[in-house]
């Protein structure tokens, strides 16, 4: 299956309308091993997952939107329809560009989903799973993310989870004077311990590689040390806060690490848990999750709201540029038709010229350059028209160069469909080329 040919189907689970408990449920043991389930089905050419501590995405490209449904049940199988949200070939690039800028955040503009996106595409490309179709749509993304990034606000004030929680922390408890802990030494660890060190007077990392939560440690401006994973229930004792985030696939905390700890505050933003719920239930202990981060990211949601209008227009201009980007990709496909056409006529020709004189090699060099030349300046134009009849949804025209440049085209009216529409489903054609199309094309193109 060609990718190029194919459309993007994808699923989101979110903090919008999943609760804690679905994202975990949703989620694959890891980006890559979801990939490469995905890839495993036969419908599917390409395939790309996210997956953070709040949301859970998968998207694909096949020919029919249902085989695309059907792989991406590897998301959806165990949590609720409304759970889930469907995205056809649009749905599912405006929505990547939405994600990359951080309009779908928790945190309004936050920073780290474009670390992650990036993350989430090297895992894909690494297994395979990124061909010409999801190549061009998440790398412009990215780019709409470093855009949204450079040329708004988006991003001031509170740019992540992390900061986040330690906000509600703060609002919650004194930390003048605290110890806090830091479980997890990851990129959301490093995050949370470069916050809390401005508020606590030391800070405890623990990781399960201690070197890296000596690194953390280290690079923190406040008395700070690594503890082991496994003296974690000490280290709590000795703790006024914890904000607990690792990428561990087993909860670290067991009610037992606060029995005897004192009055505690928690924040638990790992997917899945690091703390069991039951913990909260504790008379000294007070336990918050992603879904309470909602309400501490309202005011910075409220500030960057003039910031996401501007990104809101990065958006639609960059999303129409990619659309442009994929019809022009279209319009090449014919556009290799109507040279490939004109090669044979020019070869055939160049060989009955050839055959009909003595030339030398020199000359007959001289012959062919002058046949590539005309060929070349002939079909210049109508490349560049062909171009903008694509842009301009101009399905006609291009269904006439095939006619005309195709020898075989006019044969395919009963058999198949065009090249130029192989492997799109019918919802998904522009209607100015729905209605070039005879019917019982469209009737094949259904059934396939």
């Amino acid at each position: 299956m060609r990718g190029e040919s194919g459309v993007i189907v994808g699923v989101c689970i979110s903090h919008e309308r999943a609760s804690v408990d679905q994202l975990e449920t949703a989620a694959a043991d890891s980006e890559r091993a979801a990939v490469e389930t995905l890839l495993s089905h036969p419908a599917v050419a390409e395939a790309f997952a996210l997956q953070t501590c709040n949301r859970t995405e998968g998207y694909v490209v096949v020919s029919d939107r249902e085989d695309g449904l059907d792989a991406l049940d590897l998301f959806t199988r165990s949590v609720p329809d409304d759970a889930v949200v469907e995205m056809g070939h649009e749905e599912s690039l405006r929505h990547l560009l939405r994600v990359a800028a951080g309009l779908e955040s928790i945190v309004l503009g936050e920073d780290q989903i474009l670390g992650q996106l990036r993350s989430a595409y090297e895992t894909a490309r690494g297994v395979g799973g990124v061909g010409p179709m999801l190549e061009d749509g998440v790398m412009k993304a990215i780019h709409v993310g470093e855009r949204a990034r450079t040329e708004t606000e988006i991003n001031e004030g509170v740019v992540s989870l992390a900061s986040a929680a330690v906000r509600l922390l703060d609002q919650e408890c004194s930390l003048d004077g605290e110890t806090a802990l830091v479980v997890g030494a990851g990129e959301m660890g490093q995050l949370a311990a470069k916050a809390l060190a401005d508020e606590v007077d030391r800070v405890l990392v623990a990781n399960r590689t201690v070197p890296h939560a000596e690194h953390v440690a280290e690079s923190v401006d406040v008395d700070a040390s690594a503890v082991a994973l496994d003296a974690v229930d000490a280290a709590v004792s000795e703790s006024r806060v914890v904000v607990s985030a690792t990428g561990s696939g087993d909860q670290v905390f067991g009610v037992s690490s606060f029995e005897d700890a004192g009055e505690v505050s928690v924040v638990d933003i790992a997917q899945p848990r690091d703390v069991p719920a039951e913990a909260g239930r504790l008379p000294s202990v007070t336990v918050y999750d992603l879904d309470t981060l909602e309400s501490v990211t309202a005011e910075t949601r409220s500030q960057r709201r003039r910031a996401a209008e501007a990104v809101e227009r990065i958006v639609d201009e960059e999303f129409e540029h990619l659309l442009a980007q994929y019809k022009r990709k279209r319009a090449d496909e014919v556009i290799s038709t109507m040279y490939e056409s004109a090669e044979q006529v020019k070869a055939s020709e160049v060989n009955r010229a050839l055959s009909a004189a003595e030339f030398d090699d020199e000359q007959a060099e001289i012959v062919e350059s002058m046949a590539d030349a005309i060929v070349s300046q002939i079909l210049a134009a109508p490349t560049r028209s062909l171009r903008d009849a694509a842009e301009d949804d101009d399905w006609s025209t291009i269904h006439t160069a095939l006619q005309l440049f195709d020898p075989d085209f006019g044969s395919l009216d009963q058999t198949e469909p065009p090249a130029f529409v192989e492997g799109m489903a019918v919802e998904d054609i522009p209607d100015g080329m729905r209605e070039e199309i005879p019917n019982a094309m469209l009737d094949q193109l259904s059934d396939d």
